[in-house]
């Protein structure tokens, strides 16, 4: 990422990973030796290379673009103060002397200027070419841009499959946490935290995302700031740029025109915020110890997975159902709205999972399925799709589909689903369909309701009762699997086919009883 604070028209750095120079002093076929100049953190793991210069200039300044080991025999140096000066002024990484063929020891004064200034000076030995050096930083760049390649790949493939699990939002920022050895934050437009995964950084480095989150989804101009904690905000460069370009749109604009992602640090932490696409005002937040190469291209691989799954999903037809829907809402019958709601036959999907299915895992059940007519109540997840179409299990949920319907016959397809996902549930299966009709259908309707109504009279004042006997029948009078299906003992299940038995005036052991009674209850 550029930048924010560098002026305009600054060179960015290469797009090839820096070589520490730890690294390049351990190439024992080169002979480096680090003779002064360690930055204040006094490790020459802090320094890095990102690109290598051969000057013999005497103020190399207007040749340097940052990052370099600058290479020279000091053939001009003529002013050491004066020339260490300008290589730190230039951004220079570090300088490597050679000491063949004008001098044969390192200057004492650069010793001693690089010193002062924590410029690391190398002494490069008579018998290693400049050309070598460059030459094994090149390969060294290789190396690294390889490992990145591979590490961002990995973390591709690794992120995909999350994404494809029966939970995805948490398994997808599971998997990015791990990737980037942090953590992973997905916060709603109010700046709460829908999903956590990773171990949580420092409080201050969760409120410093919080804010970085507003930078990249700010409130309208004119509403109320939210709520800040007593801590002082981020004063970064790279924030404070940040805040500056948020803030410098049109006077009287609706909203405040916003980056797509913003970082600072705390501490030894980096942090960053993504907005999500999709409309829904989700910024994806992260943080993380290190800064490893490919981190900031695994998290934009993170942000469009993320943006594909909680994002409405509205299709073609999307107009027309909307305005079924409306009507439905004023008072329309689904018979009046069928031609808005597309030519059908209709599917009913009624799904649960362990744990209670959220909005989002809703809406990727939807998508899994093909269709964005979604609604859970927290517990049951229902789904409405067009079509004739096969519907196959989904990892991780247990599914109830209803036979094809017309629109005048959702309502009984709902009912369908309902009672086929209990019956999944209760033969632990991942997928259960609404039966065929089979001999039924050689019985006219109305006949068979009438005499379903006559032979279930006595028990049709109590729903509870014709439910229980419904599921009793159709698990072949299993009392732990209606109890199951149900939600109740199984001494309740018992009491209730008892009194079912009674108040019917009929054997429940017989098998032509029971045939019986099933088809009654299909058509009451």
């Amino acid at each position: 990422m550029p930048d924010p604070t560098a002026p305009p028209g600054a060179p960015s750095a290469p797009p090839t990973p820096p070589v520490p120079l730890t690294a390049l002093l351990a190439r024992e076929d080169l002979g480096l030796r680090l003779v002064a100049g360690l930055p204040e953190s006094g490790s020459a793991d802090d320094v890095r290379i990102q690109w290598v210069h051969t000057s013999e200039m005497a103020d190399p300044y207007p040749y340097l673009l940052g990052g370099e080991l600058l290479l020279t025999a000091g053939v001009l140096l003529k002013d050491p103060e004066m020339y260490a000066a300008r290589v730190v002024e230039a951004g220079g990484a570090a300088i490597g002397f050679g000491v063949a063929p004008v001098y044969d020891t390192v200057p004492d004064a650069l010793v001693a200027a690089c010193e002062r200034r924590g410029l690391p000076l190398l002494e490069v030995p008579p018998q290693t070419p400049f050309t070598a050096i460059a030459r094994a930083v090149w390969g060294l760049m290789a190396q690294a841009r390889l490992r990145e390649v591979r590490r961002v790949s990995e973390a591709q493939q690794g992120l995909a499959g999350a994404a494809a699990r029966p939970d995805p939002v948490p398994a997808v920022l599971q998997q990015l946490a791990s990737r980037l050895g942090g953590w992973a934050v997905l916060l709603a437009p109010d700046g709460s935290a829908l999903h956590v995964a990773g171990r949580a950084p420092s409080r201050e480095a969760r409120e410093a995302v919080g804010r970085l989150a507003r930078v990249v989804s700010p409130e309208p101009d004119g509403a109320e700031p939210a709520d800040e904690t007593a801590t002082s905000p981020a004063t970064s460069p790279a924030f404070r740029a940040a805040t500056a370009r948020t803030e410098s749109g049109a006077p009287g604009s609706a909203a405040r025109r916003a980056p797509s992602s913003a970082t600072d640090t705390v501490g030894e932490t980096h942090l960053a915020a993504y907005a999500l696409g999709g409309g829904e005002g989700l910024v994806l937040g992260v943080a993380a110890e290190g800064r490893e190469p490919g981190g900031h291209t695994v998290a934009g691989v993170a942000v469009v997975l993320l943006s594909l799954l909680t994002a409405p999903h509205q299709g073609a037809d999307a107009s027309g159902r909307t305005a079924a829907l409306v009507r439905l809402l004023l008072g329309g019958t689904p018979a009046d709205v069928v031609r808005d709601l597309g030519p059908g036959p209709w599917t009913v999907v009624h799904g649960t999972r362990p744990g209670q299915p959220d909005r989002i895992a809703a809406s990727a059940l939807g998508a899994a399925l093909g269709s964005t007519l979604v609604d859970t109540d927290g517990e049951t997840v229902r789904i409405l799709l067009s079509g004739d179409r096969r519907i196959e299990p989904q990892p991780g949920w247990t599914l109830g589909v209803s036979a094809p319907a017309t629109a005048e016959e959702l309502d009984t397809a709902d009912a369908a689903a309902a009672r086929a996902l209990r019956r999944a549930e209760a033969t632990r299966v991942p997928l259960a369909r609404q039966r065929d009709a089979g001999l039924g259908e050689l019985v006219a309707p109305d006949e068979a309701a009438v005499h379903a109504r006559t032979l279930l009279a006595p028990v049709a004042d109590s729903p509870v009762l014709t439910e229980t006997l419904r599921v009793w029948l159709s698990l072949h009078g299993s009392w732990d699997r209606t109890a199951v299906a149900l939600g109740v003992h199984r001494n309740t299940v018992r009491q209730r086919i008892a009194r079912c038995g009674t108040l019917l005036g009929v054997d429940l052991d017989d098998a032509d009883v029971r045939m019986e009674l099933w088809f009654a209850l299909r058509y009451a």
